[in-house]
């Protein structure tokens, strides 16, 4: 795969300027750049969703596999199992190959309809048409999926769900390139596992853009370095860690030669300028600057540019009054889904002011359900929740579903507390300045809609916040800050998380293990334990 001179623009704004990259038939790359710097676009690009101003990429006819970041599937009602087995097109070209049998049978053109059938089973053998039940089979189990989904309408799953059926059609479809968008952000530590190893023996092209940078610097063999800045695009050896190295090398050496150009263009200022305050009979110095003031157009238009230090969010989380000293509490709760198990049966517990509580469990076990019945988004089977004195509620939300997709960012964040102005401030802090908050969120990525999502959630200054895996679209250092304000937040926290380090960092001060219902004191081994191993907590 190659792009040679890519060119493209959304109005004022340039993604890639004169940018070109070669990759290998089997090579492992992290696609990685600064938010904006065009890396989804960059499989857009390659999936034909989007298209270059000017310049090519060339695919040879390779087959794509695509994992995006936000799971949505067209045909809601389609089973998990058909939607999983039609990425072999198996089926449809044996009814291809029963319709040319017809042909056969009439004794016409047998020689085009033998050519034909001989292409067709090529396909089919090319598919492994006998085996390919058995290997989806050991794809599911592999990747922690209970058959008992296999005969569930692809909209009924839950957030977990659709990642990781998503994840096993990509890589049952057996595509020459594979690209992943953020691919882990739903995965539990024994299933990243299997896929970390499953892509590294991959026999063919994997593109990944991820944030899990322990995840890049296993996999990748490659690294493609998407530069806002420049706009262009460089392909280092290596995995991300080691990109991290050479790129650094490269700005310290750039660093040098900036300063020394910016050294030898003080010293041409200073002739040009003594020779042009000259009198008009000193000709030699008038000479000297005259040639001196070309060399220094020159100079300038060499000079290079320094990289910018991009900003990150900043954000500050506080009630605006204190709760009661028992801000929630539920008592016999029973849930389930129409026509399905209890998710719960006499589920009881009850929160202090102040603590920070974790709620642990595998995809699909009901860890959102449960933000959703706290919040009122769904209503118990049996059972209450009772808030105590003075507390509000915050609620982010895993899918992002607080917000309104058709409404632009200031719009969603709207709060009687604030004025425009004072909530325009507030978005700056979340990297959306001028007009950018007139954007609307169905337009923006995963990760500008994730920072939506939570200015809107801190402007309300809830007592009683519930996070639903609020680290998936967010880079190391705005994950770091997203951390250190909950450490010190003085209000009630509840969160389902699937990251360790963002767990530890906060603080976590009891855990909720589900299905067991089992409330235990936050134990530093026993979160490792469970995510690591993947093991029930009796």
């Amino acid at each position: 795969m190659k792009g040679e001179h890519m060119y493209l623009a959304f109005g004022s704004e340039i993604i890639y300027d004169d940018a070109s990259f070669r990759i290998e038939e089997k090579d492992k790359v992290g696609v990685v750049g600064v938010n904006g710097a065009g890396k989804t676009t960059l499989f857009k690009v390659l999936l034909k969703q989007e298209h270059l101003d000017s310049g090519k990429v060339m695919l040879q006819n390779k087959k794509i596999g695509y994992l995006p970041q936000e799971i949505d599937f067209k045909e809601k009602e389609q089973s998990v199992f058909d939607y999983l087995f039609e990425a072999r097109p198996i089926h449809q070209l044996e009814q291809e190959l029963n319709q040319i049998y017809m042909h056969l049978a009439e004794g016409k053109e047998e020689k085009k309809w033998l050519k034909q059938a001989e292409k067709i089973q090529s396909e089919l053998d090319s598919l492994h048409q006998y085996t390919a039940e058995d290997e989806l089979l050991i794809l599911l189990e592999n990747m922690e999926i209970d058959l008992d989904l296999l005969y569930m309408k692809v909209g009924d799953l839950s957030g977990g769900q659709k990642s990781k059926i998503a994840f096993v059609r990509l890589l049952f479809s057996m595509a020459d390139i594979l690209l992943l968008d953020e691919p882990t952000n739903h995965l539990d530590a024994k299933t990243k596992s299997f896929v970390t190893t499953y892509l590294k023996n991959y026999q063919g092209m994997v593109l990944v853009i991820s944030h899990d940078i322990d995840f890049l610097n296993e996999v990748t063999t490659k690294t493609m370095f998407i530069n806002k800045v420049t706009h262009k695009i460089k392909v280092y050896k290596g995995n991300y860690q080691e990109f991290k190295r050479l790129y650094a090398n490269e700005m310290m050496e750039k660093e040098l030669r900036i300063q020394e150009q910016e050294r030898e263009i003080k010293k041409l200022q200073e002739v040009v300028r003594k020779a042009e305050s000259a009198t008009a009979t000193n000709h030699n110095l008038k000479r000297l600057g005259q040639s001196r003031k070309k060399m220094l157009e020159k100079k300038l238009e060499e000079l290079e540019t320094r990289e910018e230090k991009y900003k990150a969010v900043t954000m500050e989380v506080e009630p605006l009054e204190k709760s009661g000293k028992i801000p929630l509490e539920v008592n016999h709760l029973t849930f389930h889904y129409p026509g399905k198990k209890n998710l719960y049966h006499n589920l009881s517990f009850q929160m202090m002011r102040g603590e920070k509580f974790l709620i642990v469990g595998e995809n699909g076990i009901g860890k959102s359900t449960l933000l959703k019945l706290i919040v009122g988004a769904l209503q118990p089977m049996s059972g209450e929740i009772r808030y105590g004195y003075h507390a509000n509620i915050a609620y982010y939300a895993q899918e992002l579903e607080i917000l309104e997709e058709e409404k632009t960012i200031l719009e969603n964040v709207d709060n009687l507390h604030y004025s425009d102005q004072e909530l325009r401030t507030f978005l700056g802090n979340f990297l959306f300045s001028n007009d950018d908050v007139f954007k609307k969120v169905k337009v923006l990525s995963p990760g500008e809609k994730a920072r939506v999502a939570l200015c809107k959630i801190l402007l309300q200054k809830a007592n009683i916040i519930l996070l639903d895996e609020p680290t998936n679209h967010f880079d190391p250092e705005t994950q770091a800050v997203i951390g250190e304000n909950f450490k010190n937040y003085t209000g009630t926290l509840i969160m389902v998380s699937h990251n360790p380090s963002f767990v530890e960092q906060i603080g976590v001060t009891r855990m909720l293990v589900l299905p067991e219902g089992k409330i235990v004191e936050y134990k530093r081994e026993l979160l490792h334990y469970y995510y690591y191993l993947n093991t029930e907590l009796v």
